[in-house]
């Protein structure tokens, strides 16, 4: 995954009167509070303070259930000191040079937000208090502000509806200076808040991508080549356009986006159910010989086949591994794997667009917009301010709304057929069989341990997903992935296979995969060394210290007091004393990781009964700095990414790849979790250490599946090595 795009945030920072910048104080309308009807006055590209003295919060980030469209609005109303029920919310357009990166990815809405959306209020709230100034001829930091006002000496007071239009014209102030609140302040950051959304979701009202709806809309599905990479060598649509209400049939592709660039052929009709029964009636030959060779069956095989071997290249090398298993009191060895995983999005994907005298208006619901649109401008040969991107809400994302395919697809049809507006929606089949996948991935481990226990030796030796010698994205093995920066003799290495698989970013991208197969063999390590798993974790971590990561996204410096704060504090919350239950057939397993900037630690309780494991509670600890903007949403946040990885465990999940294709075509053969796998409970507590927010959406997500492994062996003595796990 890519990290956050700090040169955005630079430009945020650096904003003032100069155009372009992030936040575009010069962009603002200075309407006149006497002009007819009293129009709302912009005062920067965030706030627009309206004549009944509410004011409309423009949100920027996309929301896929994370809850940016509250949060973002949060941060700006607190510092504008206006309250809660003053605010109304409302979705900006896709500009990434006005709002800095407009993105759903990697746990960074807050992190990266978190001042900048504050100064926006605050340079806001300047404004306004500076226009009470001139007004009252008073010094402005005799002035104060609460609940949409501005009071002043002698009992002077204005509301900001009737200061705005002054205040549109002040000066914008510079954002590195702006007064900031102290957070002993702050009345609306650390306060739970609904989601303002939440009333249309239970109603079933209109506000995802596929509820858009526009006169003399036509509608498209895509008939796209079964294996990955193929392309298309003829088509025949005789048949397709003498049926009733077909438009037209129409040949793209989505070349523009790396990693799955199929070709496919799109039946446009007047109802989307008419497009996708047409398919069954196309004709085509495809070009897929060469694509075919791809199977699981052998992608496994070829992982054995490399184990036999030296891997073909050292990420990480330290010491003598060799020589130190060979002398290690006691060695630990274990195969660990995990399969491909499609994002499965409730909402399938979809994409609305219409081309009109030149322009492209685009409806979507993708994580980066923005990066849709980059590819869309290339595309199609469009200037970017001739392109309209408006976001809509996703039905789920958890990565896959990343990939725009559907926002290339959709315009080369709009494009192709002037004037209408195309919706593009995927079947659930067209969603599994060409997503951009969790990669697969197998591990060969060896530990030595020495007399009193302490790790002395690792080796992993990962096999995944690549391109000469080169992980895909999303399927690499981080060369500082722990225990390794603390064990003196180490060596991970790597062995790619090439594979025209499309692997993409899902929901604790890399580390949804990687806790299970590390933190799984620890608690190997630990048995085998006679402790728990959190005792051999704070013994490996030892003093109190920063240690650096090898940069970039996946390997920051990791803060071994708060990685041993969050250990203890869940051992704390579980009255852990071990991994046996209370009962037989009852279990107990520990289990810790670090991603997105947080960390977690996670105790999880299942009972065995047969075959059948169920998760019956789950302790969360967890350390993603302070504040926590709003605790409701970061409770549901991550309770929702924990109850996802018990889905991963136990659900059955597991794709099958056969002749270049993924074979499942619906949820009979992609079982999703059901709420019979739910826990009865899952209890977090915050630590909030005086360090920045960090993300919350992905980091709850990877210690639960092997902490679900723990427990089982505890439970039943049997030790699960591959997902999603099966004791029959």
């Amino acid at each position: 995954m890519n990290a956050p795009v700090t040169a955005d945030r630079r430009a945020i920072l650096k904003a003032s009167l100069v155009g372009g910048a992030a936040l575009v104080f010069d962009a603002r309308i200075a309407a006149a509070a006497t002009a007819p009807g009293k129009p709302a006055s912009t005062l920067t590209a965030f706030v627009r303070i309206n004549p009944d003295n509410t004011v409309t919060i423009g949100s920027k980030n996309p929301e896929v259930g994370q809850g940016p469209r509250m949060t973002l609005p949060m941060l700006i109303a607190e510092e504008l000191d206006v309250d809660w029920s003053q605010v109304k919310i409302e979705q900006t357009l896709v500009n990434e040079k006005v709002y800095g990166q407009q993105a759903a990815v990697g746990s960074t809405a807050v992190p990266t937000n978190f001042l900048p959306m504050r100064q926006a209020g605050a340079a806001a709230r300047a404004m306004l208090v500076n226009a009470a100034a001139a007004r009252w001829g008073v010094d402005a930091s005799a002035l104060t502000t609460a609940s949409g006002k501005v009071m002043g000496p002698g009992g002077k007071s204005a509301t900001y509806a009737d200061l705005a239009a002054d205040a549109a014209k002040q000066p914008a102030p510079d954002l590195k200076t702006v007064k900031l609140k102290d957070a002993r302040q702050f009345k609306i950051i650390g306060k739970p808040v609904g989601h303002v959304e939440a009333p249309k979701i239970v109603k079933g009202e209109p506000l995802f991508g596929v509820d858009v709806d526009l006169p003399g809309m036509v509608y498209a599905a895509v008939e796209i080549c079964p294996a990955f990479g193929g392309t298309l060598a003829s088509f025949n649509a005789d048949k397709v356009k003498a049926m009733p209400g077909i438009v037209d049939v129409v040949p793209v592709n989505s070349g523009n986006n790396p990693g799955n660039a199929n070709d496919a052929v799109a039946v446009i009709a007047t109802s989307w159910w008419l497009a996708n029964k047409a398919r069954s009636a196309l004709e085509i030959v495809w070009n897929k010989a060469d694509q075919e060779k791809v199977t699981t069956a052998g992608l496994a095989a070829f992982a054995q086949d490399a184990f036999a071997k030296a891997p073909a290249a050292q990420i990480a090398k330290k010491g003598d591994v060799d020589a130190a298993l060979a002398s290690a009191a006691k060695v630990v060895k274990a195969q660990y794997s995990y399969p491909y995983l499609s994002h499965a999005t409730l909402e399938p994907q979809n994409c609305t667009a219409q081309f009109k005298d030149g322009k492209l208006e685009i409806w979507s619901n993708s994580q980066w917009p923005g990066l849709g649109l980059g590819l869309v401008t290339k595309q199609t040969g469009l200037k970017q301010d001739d392109i309209t991107v408006h976001m809509l809400r996703g039905g789920g994302g958890f990565g896959r709304r990343l990939n725009n395919d559907y926002m290339l697809l959709v315009s080369q049809l709009a494009k192709a057929l002037p004037g209408k507006p195309v919706k593009l929606i995927y079947n659930r089949t067209d969603d599994l069989q060409h997503d951009f996948y969790r990669s697969a991935g197998w591990h060969d481990f060896a530990a030595g341990l020495d007399a009193s226990g302490k790790i002395v030796a690792f080796r992993d030796h990962y096999v995944g997903s690549g391109a000469n010698n080169r992980p895909t994205t999303a399927a690499e093995l981080p060369a500082t992935e722990f225990p390794a920066q603390f064990v003196d003799n180490v060596l991970l290495g790597t062995t790619y296979y090439s594979s025209n698989v499309p692997t993409s970013w899902m929901r604790a991208p890399g580390s949804n995969a990687l806790a299970f197969v590390f933190q799984g063999f620890l608690d190997e390590v630990a048995v085998a060394a006679g402790i728990d798993l959190p005792t051999l974790l704070l013994n490996t971590f030892g003093e109190d210290r920063i240690v650096p990561g090898g940069g970039g996204f996946m390997s920051p410096p990791v803060n071994t007091g708060r990685a041993k704060g969050v250990i203890k504090k869940v051992v704390e919350m579980a009255k852990w004393t071990g991994s046996k239950g209370s009962a037989p057939g009852k279990g107990r397993g520990f289990a810790y990781y670090f991603s997105h900037q947080g960390y977690f630690a996670e105790i999880v309780d299942v009972t065995v009964t047969g075959t059948k494991v169920s998760v019956d509670k789950v302790y969360i600890a967890a350390d993603v700095g302070s504040p926590i903007v709003n605790p409701l949403n970061a409770l549901h946040q991550v309770q929702g990414a924990c109850i996802d990885g018990i889905g991963q465990a136990l659900s059955g999940l597991s794709l099958t790849v056969d002749k270049g294709a993924v074979t499942a075509t619906n949820f009979h053969q992609y079982p999703l979790a059901r709420i019979d796998i739910a826990p009865r409970d899952v209890v977090v507590e915050f630590l909030q250490t005086a360090n920045p927010p960090t993300g919350l959406g992905e980091p709850s997500l990877p210690p639960v599946i092997p902490a679900i492994a723990n427990a089982i062996f505890a439970a039943t003595g049997k030790r699960l090595r591959s997902t999603p796990f099966k004791l029959a």
